[in-house]
């Protein structure tokens, strides 16, 4: 006889467990129509930590859970997908618009702060320091920082090693990228550290206070609050709004617009995604026309 996976026949109280410690610790959500994730990436830690089946861990987080076991529960229903230059375009107009509109924006003052929210293993903010690399006669003499924060310690640990598979720098990466910044080993391939070097990866958590982390000229948080609920992703974005610098730039993933009423940012023109402080003034370059 067929057995039905766990999450056909999980009881409401038992999804509920686990959407209420999912908000909990980290803000994610958990509708419904997901429940079978909770088999898939659920049932390999069950069975790490003895328990024969899920109902059985389910049963002991019910209970005074070992902090280490709710960690991992975390840690497995984090999103994990990401790929280098994703989308392509905004890191089009990052090097040929939004870079020089900073440039002439700061004057003397040459620092410059990117924010990478969400980072997973890496690849988004390794994307954006390789286009660093290719304005930095542009960037000369300039303080440059990239800090690169995700909720997953284990997606960290990989993202600062800078290790990819073939089938990583396969997507979405340009080969003369690859031959540039990358040396090849005997399974993999790895970033030259004049890449590596120029991000600092931390773990955080996005509700949590950003107030250590500093202002920022340039935001990145991509393919992330999808994550969230409408209510969560609105508090994450006004805290993003207040850690932007005077004219900084919030870049979000295409389906991830504001609110109607959220009044604190105001979309760009010329790219979608792209947002400003809705009291700066943005002065960007005209896209190019290919």
């Amino acid at each position: 006889m067929w057995d039905a996976p766990h999450w056909l026949t999980m009881k409401i109280n038992d999804y509920e467990l686990y959407h209420d410690l999912l908000q909990r610790n980290s803000g994610l959500s958990l509708p419904p129509e997901k429940t079978y994730l909770l088999d898939s990436r659920l049932t390999p830690i069950a069975r790490k930590w003895g328990y024969p089946t899920l109902e059985g861990m389910t049963l002991a987080l019910r209970g005074i859970p070992d902090n280490t076991l709710v960690s991992e529960v975390i840690e497995a229903m984090t999103a994990k997908d990401t790929s280098f230059f994703r989308d392509m375009t905004p890191f089009i107009a990052l090097g040929e618009r939004i870079l020089p509109a900073i440039i002439k924006a700061k004057g003397r003052r040459r620092e410059l702060r990117i924010w990478c929210a969400g980072c997973s293993t890496g690849q988004e903010a390794y994307s954006v320091a390789m286009v660093l690399k290719d304005n930095e006669i542009k960037l000369k003499g300039w303080q440059v920082e990239i800090h690169a924060t995700d909720l997953s310690a284990e997606s960290l640990r990989k993202a600062r090693t800078g290790n990819y598979t073939q089938f990583e720098v396969q997507r979405g990466l340009p080969i003369s990228y690859l031959m540039k910044h990358f040396d090849e080993l005997d399974d993999s391939w790895r970033l030259k550290d004049n890449v590596r070097n120029l991000v600092n990866f931390e773990q955080m958590n996005l509700l949590d206070s950003y107030d250590e982390v500093g202002g920022f000229d340039i935001i990145l948080c991509r393919n992330v609050l999808g994550q969230f609920e409408e209510r969560t992703r609105t508090k994450i974005l006004s805290k993003l709004s207040e850690a932007l610098n005077e004219n900084g730039y919030l870049l979000l993933g295409l389906e991830e617009k504001p609110a109607p009423d959220f009044t604190a940012l105001k979309p760009l023109d010329g790219t979608d995604g792209f947002y400003g402080r809705q009291d700066g003034k943005y002065d960007l370059p005209v896209p190019k026309v290919s």
